[in-house]
């Protein structure tokens, strides 16, 4: 009964056979309560289906897999609190329908369901199961120059301490300049790996061979998109938070300087992309405990006024139930850590091996271009992350818009993930795609690839949002929009106020200045001139 409580390795038809074992298993599970691979539900519903809600609940499904190794398990028919309730025959058949569309956006199946007859109507046990496809998560980081972000990530996938004075920071920041400088001034990534729940280091990052062997042999994936702590670069970490599908931001905060105008800048950054965030505090190695405990308290205090509940991670059981209560996006953990001494990166591992994926599939192939390359051999090569869909091997899909708004058609030769050659990838995965059909000078950042041919345009309506800006907004101000990984002028055409200052909110009429792009409504953005910065969402192409 046991192995079948948590993790169930035959067949639930055969243990369930009978009636009397049938209400004992749903008994037993009810007595216990909910746990790590097991959830309780009254009925779900089509209103369920709504993507918000729908995506929530994929991320608590897969969640509950991760834990239950593969399997878990849905009690129907009973509230949250394990009282059994009971649902009539046709709301049981809705809920296990929509388990079953749940299941099939995180690459699941339901491999069984156990009806029961009490006297107010059904109980059942339903059983999920996932392949051992690899689960990918993407991490942002995010935070103030010289805050150890770069030192953080590169600690955790070698295992090793730093020196003090940046040593491991060398394996993410590879540039001339920014190995003189010690200052990060592009976009860097990093894989680190988990097999069977352990960390799998490397001995040197920068060996191709060594990434290529963690992301074969992990059972999860952990891609860092290190991004940019340097003011005059801010566009550089924008076009990584926004550019990339990343699931959840990390804000690298250090005890020695505290929260600076530019942490919370990215915070900002990160909430208005709706990314759950963690806070790591860095350097408590170089300040006695009271600072340390001053600067929580000023994260803190930065938190609850942008409407986040701070949670101080102390040891592994606040990682368990941190990582339950993330998806939502209000519970922001704090992780204490240092990277002279690796205290609290016990504890970040930890929750990085628990936290589900929360960009899934949905419908149709779709990936914005950050960078293209010419490579000797093989052609012009493009890389980015994959936005929706998923993309094969052999496929053909659609690459622009031209100048004119046109799409040409073009061939995937091969993919790459973290210079691993894969036959296959899908959203959430940071890929190489080599392309044949298309010259390497006829394409720019921000163009995209579809399976189905899309139509570029010049200009869109929008709900925006004026964080700052010292004067007024009227019709012909000209911002850079970062839209995915479109980074490009735009004219406010129309607006339906007469003007528009800091704290305004209305909608506007937004065109493209020197090329069309491909975009669509529920997009995201923010634009930015000079120091002024608003954000805004798509609600009309």
């Amino acid at each position: 009964m046991q192995r079948y409580m948590f993790l169930p390795d035959r067949n639930l038809n055969k243990l369930l056979d009978k009636p009397q074992v049938k209400m004992r298993c749903i008994e037993d599970l009810i007595q216990n309560g909910e746990r790590e691979n097991i959830e309780f539900k009254e009925f779900l519903t089509n209103y369920h289906l709504r993507e918000s809600r729908f995506q929530e609940l994929a991320c608590q499904m897969n969640h509950r897999i991760i834990m239950g190794r593969g399997k878990a398990i849905y009690v129907i028919g009973v509230s949250d609190d394990g009282k059994l309730k009971g649902i009539d025959e046709r709301r049981f058949e809705e809920t296990v329908e929509v388990l079953k569309k749940i299941a099939e956006e995180i690459s699941a199946n339901v491999k069984s369901v156990e009806k029961f007859k009490i006297n107010s109507g059904y109980v059942g046990i339903v059983e999920i199961v996932k392949s051992k496809a690899k689960e990918h998560i993407t991490i942002g980081t995010a935070g103030h120059v010289d805050h150890g972000k770069s030192t953080l990530v590169g600690c955790l996938i070698t295992g090793r301490r730093d020196d003090g004075d940046g040593l491991t920071r060398i394996y993410l920041d590879t540039l001339k300049h920014e190995i003189e400088r010690g200052l990060s001034a592009d976009l860097h990534f990093a894989v680190f790996g988990f097999k069977n729940g352990k960390p799998l280091r490397m001995k040197n990052p920068l060996n191709k061979n060594e990434r290529a062997f963690v992301t074969e042999r992990a059972d999860k994936l952990v891609s860092f998109v290190d991004t940019v702590g340097h003011e005059p670069w801010l566009r550089t970490t924008i076009r990584g938070l926004l550019g990339q599908k990343i699931d959840y931001g990390l804000l690298v905060v250090a005890s020695n300087d505290g929260v600076m105008r530019t942490t919370r800048e990215h915070l900002g950054i990160l909430l208005a992309m709706d990314l759950p965030v963690i806070i790591a505090l860095t350097k408590i190695d170089m300040v006695d405990g009271e600072r340390v405990e001053e600067v929580v308290r000023e994260v803190s205090s930065l938190l609850r006024r942008v409407g986040r509940i701070p949670y101080v991670v102390k040891d592994l059981k606040d990682v368990k139930k941190v990582a339950k209560l993330m998806g939502g996006g209000l519970i922001v953990p704090i992780i204490k850590t240092s990277a002279v001494t690796l205290e609290g990166y016990d504890l970040l591992e930890e929750l990085l091996l628990r936290l589900p994926k929360r960009t899934f599939k949905g419908e149709g192939f779709l990936m914005y271009i950050d960078r293209i390359y010419r490579v000797t051999g093989v052609g012009t090569v493009v890389s980015g992350s994959v936005k929706r869909g998923e993309i094969e091997e052999g496929d053909e899909v659609y690459v622009g818009p031209f100048r004119d708004g046109s799409f040409k058609l073009v061939k995937v030769q091969s993919i790459e993930m973290h210079y691993y050659r894969v036959d296959r990838a899908e959203a959430g995965d940071i890929v190489g795609l080599a392309l044949k059909g298309v010259r390497y000078d006829e394409l720019r950042r921000g163009m995209v690839l579809t399976k189905e041919e899309p139509k570029a345009v010049w200009d869109f309506e929008a709900e925006i949002y004026v964080f700052t800006h010292p004067t007024r907004i009227k019709v012909g101000y000209e911002p850079v929009i970062h839209l995915e990984t479109i980074s490009e002028t735009v004219t406010f055409k129309e607006m339906e106020r007469d003007y528009m200052k800091a704290g305004d909110r209305g909608r506007v009429k937004i065109a493209f200045k020197y090329n069309p792009y491909y975009v669509y409504e529920g997009q995201k953005f923010i634009f930015r001139e000079g120091r002024s910065k608003g954000m805004g969402e798509i609600v009309k192409v």
